[in-house]
């Protein structure tokens, strides 16, 4: 179900009876929900309505552990067999509502998170409650919060990070939460809700990002040069703010420059923000920028659901954009021999559940968990994420170019909305493009003019890492699949589903 207050109840009553909570995304495909009940021997479910039930309706009979089927709001049709609802399964009458069946084990198995499964299958990571709750106690000692802030709730609580980061920890903090009504509502929801502390993915600002530039594409040149004056000033606030250089005149503007610029924006994420955190991939450096010039109070996190999920994150005293911040206490790092990211800690995952082989690849005998990433430690402790071990491509010349570095710097142009780059054993670079519909209107669209934008953002790459072709699709999104749920892509599936647009990019070569 969508994030509510009955998600969060049933979470916490069901782990204090030491039962053992799955999360699902509500607006996932029903084959990727069904794989998941499946792999983790689910025995109820809890659902907000039926016509959430009805998409699973062709599938039930697959679920043979499945013993129960609770339905949140209205009613359950007699079709729906095992079903029932909430009003009628809960006891009625008063009752003595929280009831813990003992002394939990801090050890025993809390919850299986599902990973994103944007290489394969999901894997259905084993977290302890010692792992959630020492990661929450971690993170809270590094970034304070108080009874008076106000949390708002819209990354689904199924990623580990908004249930970890925005559920629990506020909890411990004593804070107020309020739920979103989801990601389309999320404009209208910070202006009404006003919350003091948000915690997002990169999309979301690389949306807000977007969104301004398209609008100062059409706007007066004074107003554009305001605004970029804004935003220099700002940043060179921050920088002076954080030690690290004098105060120069443009930092000495900002006092008056923020009322007249800054001040629409920040008002438009509720005005009374005090920490924005940008964690469950990369930031780009441009836009981090671009929201701290503006005196947006932003921090980057970094962690996975195997760290249940923090690992380190800056603070808005010590704070490094392109960094990902120092380890939170109690957690080590370490950069091995191949420059992988290493992480050891209370809140590092048991293993993937019924999965020993997957466990023993990413878990040395030592107890590290091999993140997969590559990092660097400067010399004050913070972790630099540089890369993915595996994510590289090679071409046909025997050229390796990381494809992530190419579309990020890419995605740094607003006219791209999402950027796929291909180039495995062949000569060059291709990349599959879908284009910001809203900008895309005053824009020539011929390949060679799409090329051509997408290189002007690559001045800082080799030159074999140049696109020579590309092709528009349509938009990647959760619902046909090339999305996961936490809105990254799926790169393997929309390789498949284009295969013969890509195979077009190389015809002759």
């Amino acid at each position: 179900m969508p994030n509510r207050m009955e998600w969060v109840l049933f979470d916490v009553a069901a782990m204090s009876l030491g039962l053992v909570v799955v999360p699902l995304y509500p607006h996932d495909r029903p084959e990727a929900m069904v794989y998941i009940l499946k792999d983790a021997g689910v025995k109820l479910l809890l659902v907000e309505d039926e016509r959430q039930l009805q998409s699973l309706k062709p599938h039930l009979a697959q679920l043979r552990q499945l013993k129960r089927v609770v339905v949140l709001q209205g009613h359950c049709s007699e079709s729906c067999g095992d079903c029932v609802a909430a009003g009628d399964w809960l006891p009625q009458g008063k009752q003595t509502w929280l009831r813990v069946a003992g002394a939990t084990d801090p050890h025993g198995l809390a919850t299986l998170v599902y990973t994103s499964g944007t290489t394969g299958p999901p894997k259905g990571v084993m977290l302890s409650h010692r792992n959630l709750l020492s990661n929450a106690s971690a993170a809270l000692a590094r970034i304070r919060a108080y009874t008076d802030d106000r949390f708002l709730s819209f990354l689904p609580l199924s990623h580990a990070l908004e249930r970890t980061a925005g559920c629990y920890l506020p909890m411990m903090a004593g804070c107020e939460v309020a739920f979103s009504r989801g990601i389309p509502y999320l404009s209208e929801d910070l202006a009404v809700m006003q919350p003091t502390v948000l915690i997002s993915v990169p999309r979301i600002f690389e949306r807000i990002h977007g969104e301004v530039q398209a609008k100062l594409q059409h706007a007066p040149e004074w107003k554009v040069r305001l605004f970029q004056h804004t935003v220099e000033s700002g940043w060179d606030h921050f920088e002076h703010q954080q030690g690290r250089r004098g105060l120069h005149l443009k930092g000495l503007l900002w006092p008056l420059v923020k009322p007249l610029v800054a001040h629409k924006l920040l008002k438009k994420l509720g005005g009374r923000l005090r920490l924005a955190v940008s964690g469950g991939a990369a930031l780009d450096p441009h836009i981090s920028r671009f929201f701290l010039g503006l005196g947006l109070p932003l921090v980057q996190g970094y962690g996975l659901t195997e760290t249940a999920p923090v690992v380190s994150v800056n603070t808005p005293g010590d704070n490094e954009p392109s960094s990902v911040g120092q380890p939170l206490p109690g957690v080590q790092v370490r950069i091995d021999a191949q420059g992988e990211l290493c992480v050891k800690g209370a809140s590092v995952m048991s293993g993937y559940w019924h999965n020993p082989r997957a466990t023993r690849r990413v878990i040395d005998q030592e107890g590290w968990y091999h993140t997969g990433d590559k990092g660097e430690l400067d010399a004050a402790g913070h972790i630099k994420v540089v890369g993915r071990l595996k994510e590289i491509l090679v071409t046909a010349t025997g050229r390796k170019i990381p494809p992530g570095d190419v579309e990020g710097a890419i995605l740094a142009d607003p006219l791209f909305a999402q950027v796929l780059v291909v180039g495995e054993g062949y000569p060059y670079l291709a990349a599959l493009v879908v284009l910001n519909s809203e900008i895309a209107q005053g824009v020539t669209l011929d390949e060679m003019a799409l090329v051509a934008r997408m290189n002007d953002r690559l001045h800082r790459f080799p030159r074999y890492a140049e696109i020579m072709r590309a092709a528009t699709v349509a938009p990647w999104t959760v619902e046909n699949g090339l999305l996961t749920p936490t809105l990254k892509v799926k790169r393997t599936a929309v390789i498949q589903q284009y295969q013969d647009v890509i195979a077009q990019l190389y015809v002759g070569h």
